[in-house]
């Protein structure tokens, strides 16, 4: 019901749209992965949960995120272009894991993801993808506002993922009150929607235990 991100958007948008669903269902744990991990992290600075978990949260810190490839990628978009833009992403996160290839190999990859089963969600979530990465840009600090977040919280990655991403995750638990972190041997960014959503469950459910409020007795 929030409607597109339209030109005021930011994280705090996303932030307000997690709290709509926490107060509808009466949640109390948060999950978020890569930008939604960033999003989860802002909602802990507004508001306690019982447990906050996040998989390769989309924080920068200390300029570890390089967002010079947006540019090319917005413009390419911008011009229709979704295979070079979607090769331009790949390249300039490094997610495909293909490692430093040539940009032939990247645009395969491109034109196989956009041309594959989820290729017309792929290109949907495209148009989202500018006004995100400039909020992980917008947002780069040195990761002290997150001291502000309160909530037990539980900082995962995959050994497969590009170091820029795992590496934010022990300062982030350095400066968090209540944190640990861990990563995951043989996972890789896409290891909680794709690769291995079960092992990241487990980890979840582990952390979580313990840590909702009993029911009382009716």
């Amino acid at each position: 019901m929030s409607g597109p991100q339209g030109p005021g958007y930011g994280v705090e948008a996303e932030v307000d749209d997690v709290i709509a669903v926490m107060e509808h269902t009466g949640s109390s744990l948060v999950f978020g992965h890569s930008y939604g991990g960033l999003v989860a992290l802002h909602l802990g600075l507004r508001r306690g949960v019982a447990a906050l978990m996040v998989y390769e949260p989309g924080v920068s810190i200390g300029g570890s995120f390089d967002a010079r490839w947006l540019p090319s990628f917005t413009h390419l978009l911008q011009e229709g272009r979704h295979v070079a833009a979607m090769t331009a992403f790949l390249k300039g996160t490094r997610l495909a894991p293909v490692g430093n290839a040539p940009a032939p190999v990247f645009r395969v990859l491109a034109f196989l993801l956009l041309r594959g089963a989820g290729g017309r969600d792929a290109r949907a979530m495209m148009a989202t993808t500018p006004a995100e990465i400039g909020e992980i840009a917008r947002l780069d600090s040195d990761g002290a506002r997150y001291a502000g977040v309160a909530s037990p919280v539980l900082l995962m990655g995959g050994e497969r993922s590009p170091a820029y991403l795992t590496g934010v995750l022990p300062r982030l638990a350095g400066v968090m009150p209540d944190a640990r972190h861990v990563v995951l041997r043989g996972l890789d960014h896409n290891a909680p929607d794709l690769n291995a959503p079960q092992v990241v469950a487990g980890r979840i459910r582990a952390f979580a235990r313990g840590r909702l409020p009993e029911e009382r007795p009716r």
